[in-house]
């Protein structure tokens, strides 16, 4: 009993002694979910201006209190919330902007509750927008903690570094990667299993551009890799699924990958197939 007990003060110690216990990734969770229904109204009892406007402080708090957790002093924990809330109205109106996108170009999408409450798609650019706020102004660890929030519940990792223009559209959206120093213009579509990424990792490149710039009005199907902070996609490209570009691409291209599909008649083909596994 002595000896597990001695173990595990030597873990505690290598792991609180000296150092500080950050946010709780749950209860951050907690907060981006009650931001969202509190964004957009997505509960019933909202309807009451007074249980919104309560939700608001409840919400500011909470963000304070993050802040206060990441060695912030009181007067900047404060600064910082009053900040971030005050660029809400404006990010709102920017989601709104990539709600309609969702409406105008999916067919499946019936109604603007239908994609609040069931579309990961447009969560993740939610969660994405608010992460990048807070991280636009310096704080450390809660970006990574939204973004990484949204990354578990709708299968898109979308660093919180990178910037993205108006009218963003992600479809199905599963397998989505987009790294820090990406940047996306205005009316971008983006399908499932896309990578935006770097050409190689390593630490000394940490302040280099490393993934790609996607200019106004592009399409990229899914499975597409994009590689390269030096790679640029022109205004209204179309990129095909399953491509692999580590270079720059023309304005107005089309950029596909070639395969060939043989169907035949089984019933009249010449020879026995044999598969051996």
């Amino acid at each position: 009993m002595l000896e597990s007990t001695n173990k595990a003060l030597k873990i505690y110690e290598s792991n609180v002694v000296g150092n500080r216990i950050y946010l709780d990734a749950k209860v951050v969770s907690n907060w981006i979910d009650d931001l969202f229904s509190w964004l957009f109204c997505t509960l019933e009892n909202y309807k009451d201006f007074a249980v919104f406007e309560s939700k608001e402080k409840e919400l500011q708090l909470e963000l304070e209190s993050f802040f206060l957790q990441l060695n912030y002093s009181q007067a900047e924990a404060k600064e910082k919330q009053l900040s971030f809330f005050n660029a809400l109205p404006d990010l709102h109106s920017t989601l709104l902007e990539d709600l309609n996108t969702v409406l105008e170009f999916d067919p499946s999408a019936r109604s603007k509750n239908e994609v609040l409450i069931a579309y990961p798609g447009f969560f993740a650019i939610a969660a994405h927008r608010i992460a990048h706020e807070l991280w636009k102004s310096k704080v450390a660890i809660l970006p990574r903690l939204i973004a990484e929030n949204a990354h578990s519940k709708t299968g898109i990792d979308i660093h919180p570094g990178a910037q993205i223009g108006k009218r963003f559209f992600i479809d199905h959206g599963t397998g989505i990667v987009i790294g820090e120093t990406s940047k996306i213009g205005n009316d971008v579509k983006i399908y499932q299993g896309v990578t935006l990424g770097a050409l190689s990792v390593s630490r000394d490149k940490v302040e280099e551009k490393r993934h790609p710039t996607i200019e106004d009005k592009v399409v990229i199907y899914a499975n597409a890799t994009i590689l390269g902070g030096k790679t640029v996609i022109g205004r209204g490209a179309v990129i095909g699924g399953n491509v692999w570009i580590t270079s720059s691409i023309p304005a107005q291209s089309l950029v596909y990958h070639k395969s060939e599909i043989i169907v035949k008649d089984k019933q009249s083909f010449p020879e026995t197939l044999n598969f051996i596994i």
